[in-house]
């Protein structure tokens, strides 16, 4: 009887020791994959903000061409912020924790900063095309003007299909905004087919097609 009752606490003590290694078991990847979000994070912000930084700095940096570098490089400094952050919180939680608002948000965030960085690639193309295809015309055709029109409009133009169509609900089906009011921690992107189509046309298809037009030239 003695014996039986020395042993209870180490046994104790041993499920308690085994309990605590399957939790340290169990958190270590969720550890490993915060840290990996973090660094991309950090690396994708002082990245593009090196660009900007060297760009200010030198004025030998100021060219025509590099507008297009440095309003590319704060599109994709405003992703790691605006869109990265969000994804990493439901990544690591597995859950959404900010509200339908904020889920509309991050999901028109997410589709404006993505389309107006592709659709600097396209500029940044057509720049190209013209300065080492027709050079003689490039000063002509690129003024400060011409770039501050298409700057403006890749910035404008992203926001008519991420922010109006999301905010309004034109950009998913009935039956998930159904879903969307009965699962408010969930935060999924469902479009319809029309959204679809309209929105892969201005952020893929269309700046894809001029740009291998363009380097292909």
């Amino acid at each position: 009887m003695e014996a039986s009752i020395s042993h209870l606490p180490q046994n104790t003590s041993a499920g308690s020791s085994t309990a605590l290694n399957l939790q340290t078991l169990d958190l270590a990847p969720l550890i490993l994959k915060g840290v990996i979000m973090a660094v991309i994070i950090l690396g994708a912000i002082l990245g593009n903000a090196l660009v900007i930084i060297s760009v200010v700095r030198h004025r030998k940096l100021r060219i025509i061409t590099n507008y297009y570098v440095v309003s590319l490089a704060f599109a994709d400094l405003l992703v790691a912020l605006c869109a990265m952050t969000f994804n990493a919180s439901v990544e690591l939680t597995g859950r959404w924790m900010f509200g339908p608002f904020m889920c509309d948000a991050w999901n028109s965030l997410d589709v404006y900063f993505s389309t107006a960085s592709i659709l600097h690639l396209c500029c940044i193309s057509v720049d190209r095309y013209y300065a080492i295809v027709r050079p003689l015309q490039y000063p002509i055709t690129m003024t400060h003007k011409t770039v501050s029109f298409m700057l403006a409009n890749v910035w404008v133009l992203p926001a008519l299909i991420s922010f109006i169509p999301i905010f309004l609900g034109w950009y998913t089906t009935e039956a998930h905004e159904k879903y969307r009011a009965a699962h408010r921690n969930e935060c999924i992107f469902v479009v319809n087919t029309y959204y679809a189509l309209i929105s892969s046309s201005v952020s893929f298809w269309i700046p894809g097609v001029v740009m291998v037009t363009m380097y292909f030239r």
